[in-house]
């Protein structure tokens, strides 16, 4: 199977890139690398695999939302500098 060849310049062009020369001749050779190395992985037998998005099993890790025992207000508040209310009370931060 023959390597596509896809032209730096084009790439750039697509995506509004300015390349100097010795950035083309530096890239071109790289684009063609990474265009081989995808031909060899269409080589690859994936008869009888399924398609996925992630290369490991991804599950929701969030926990069921079940309510429990909290802190009260009033303890909540026991050690803060200063408390009023039932509230924190804290400097003003904004100006104007």
């Amino acid at each position: 199977m023959s390597v596509p060849h896809l032209d730096v310049r084009y790439v750039a062009d697509l995506v509004r890139l300015r390349l100097s020369a010795e950035e083309i001749a530096e890239f071109q050779p790289q684009l063609d690398h990474v265009l081989s190395y995808i031909e060899q992985l269409r080589e690859v037998n994936v008869d009888g695999i399924e398609p996925t998005a992630h290369a490991f099993p991804v599950y929701n890790v969030f926990r069921a939302d079940v309510p429990r025992d909290c802190f009260t207000q009033e303890e909540a508040t026991a050690n803060a500098p200063h408390s009023g209310s039932g509230l924190f009370l804290v400097p003003k931060v904004v100006e104007g």
